[in-house]
């Protein structure tokens, strides 16, 4: 079975620089059943593709013509779509004998009216079958689109756990934050919180790393100055690198996702998990599924309790330990490419039988 991996607009499936869904698209592809051949296509840019199969089409008015030719060219079994529903639906339905999956790695916002709703019903309609990272993601996505209940599909999130797999035991005293520097993710909770925590606590440190800075600098700028002026104890990074990411959670001691919206799932929650870190969570939407029982969920979510939270945790190594090496585990057993894979060809190859009949 020939798979396409679409990406939308502006997707570079940069190894070094990645979003969380080329993240997850990386971690599946290597675990495709034997049968499966997969080609990404994503637009041009990158030089660092790594050894996966890809094709790129230049970015600009003629992405879309060029998009249409390659998979042409190519000639896919499965068509399978990421994110962007309006460019994805105008493509798909240049495919009508092909199956053409789209797979959400964010909710889906409610239409705000009559003509919205037929706007996505229309962009909905090429699609044999919808993707949904989380159980929650699906739940959101069916209370507004009820009648693709039969549709929509829930594939979790993988982790490669053995690339961030590190000792519980040898930690630093460290709390490290990872997030696009955006209200939804409790930035601002978190830069409230943690002055009195490091003050009490004089040997820990924090580490945020900010993504998206340049574009969300003008509102998470003054939330960041009031922490770095409140406690010289905190180190905040802009738009990092994976790998500067991944050697800073392998050494902490707590991770923080405080996030104030419904998370389609959390990679970050996994990352943190499979590095070996006590993980202190908002669990709001997917959350939960990515972290079973083995986070400590804040609830209510104020930056008086998220303190509380990281303090307790600095109190109690035991507690600590006891979350870092059952939460590793969890995602060595429960999140693996291998599963997540497998559910996808199954997926496919089902969606596929019943286009075909």
């Amino acid at each position: 079975m020939k798979i396409a991996i679409v990406l939308p607009a502006v997707s570079l499936f940069s190894v070094d620089r990645p979003n969380s869904m080329e993240t997850v698209i990386r971690t599946l592809v290597p675990a495709a059943e034997p049968d499966e051949t997969i080609r990404i296509f994503c637009d041009a840019g990158a030089a660092d593709h790594g050894d996966l199969n890809v094709q790129t089409v230049a970015s600009g008015a003629a992405r879309a013509r060029d998009m249409i030719a390659a998979l042409k060219a190519w000639d896919p079994d499965v068509i399978e779509f990421h994110q962007h529903i309006k460019s994805a639906s105008h493509i798909a339905r240049r495919f009508p004998n092909k199956t053409r999956l789209l797979y959400r790695h964010n909710d889906v916002k409610a239409p705000r009216s009559w003509i919205g709703r037929w706007r996505y019903a229309h962009r909905h309609r090429p699609f044999e079958g919808f993707v949904f990272v989380s159980d929650a993601s699906r739940q959101t996505f069916l209370k507004d689109y009820p009648s693709l209940a039969d549709r929509a599909f829930t594939v979790r999130n993988p982790i490669d756990a053995a690339l961030w797999r590190s000792d519980v035991k040898l930690r630093d005293k460290l709390i490290v934050f990872s997030g696009r520097a955006i209200p939804e993710k409790g930035l601002d909770l978190l830069c409230q919180a943690l002055p009195d925590v490091l003050n009490a606590h004089p040997d820990w440190r924090a580490a945020l790393f900010l993504g998206d800075w340049a574009k969300h600098a003008e509102w998470a700028g003054p939330h960041v100055e009031r922490l770095t002026a409140a406690s010289d104890q905190a180190d905040v990074y802009h738009d990092a690198l994976l790998t500067q990411v991944r050697a800073c959670l392998q050494r902490a001691s707590i991770a923080v996702v405080p996030s104030v919206w419904a998370e389609p799932l959390g990679l970050v929650a996994l990352e943190a998990h499979a590095a070996g870190v006590a993980l202190i969570s908002s669990g709001r939407g997917g959350l939960r599924e990515a972290s079973g029982d083995h986070a400590l969920y804040v609830e209510p979510l104020t930056a008086k309790t998220l303190a509380q939270a990281i303090d307790l945790l600095i109190r109690d190594d035991d507690q600590r330990t006891g979350m870092a090496r059952s939460g590793q585990r969890f995602v060595e057993t429960h999140h693996t490419p291998a599963i997540r894979a497998a559910e996808l060809a199954r997926l496919r190859r089902r969606l596929g039988a019943m286009s075909a009949s």
